[in-house]
């Protein structure tokens, strides 16, 4: 059974920091697509950072890009986003997500509909 196990949300003030990490479990890791994703109250989930397993390609949000950073350790199956100068408009439950059922050619994509599993989410809270 698949499983994505987000942690490290909080409440930070902005230009603080935050790293987010994803425990995956129940398939193998490699040569897959990982993202993590944000929805906002009120707003469609959207893609932050997306990356393969065992590739040095990712590709962000414009709203992120110099801030965020994804990384991961593939031997332990962890997926990593380091969010620094933190705004109140990255504000959101952070999803980490993954396509785990199929192949994906092309960039990493930040489309939510390319990915299969999903975490529960990590609440994230920038205060101005």
């Amino acid at each position: 059974q698949v499983q994505l196990v987000e942690s490290g949300g909080g409440s930070v003030q902005a230009g603080g920091s935050l790293r987010l990490s994803c425990a995956a479990s129940g398939y193998t890791y490699s040569n897959k697509l990982m993202g993590w994703f944000r929805q906002a109250p009120g707003k469609e989930r959207e893609g932050v950072a997306a990356a393969f397993t065992d590739s040095v390609r990712t590709s962000y949000a414009d709203s992120v890009k110099g801030r965020f950073t994804i990384s991961q350790d593939v031997a332990k199956s962890l997926l990593y986003l380091e969010m620094n100068s933190l705004k109140p408009e990255d504000t959101a439950m952070y999803y980490c997500a993954a396509r785990v059922r199929s192949w994906f050619v092309g960039p990493p994509s930040l489309n939510p509909g390319q990915y299969d599993s999903w975490g529960q989410g990590t609440q994230v809270t920038v205060s101005s």
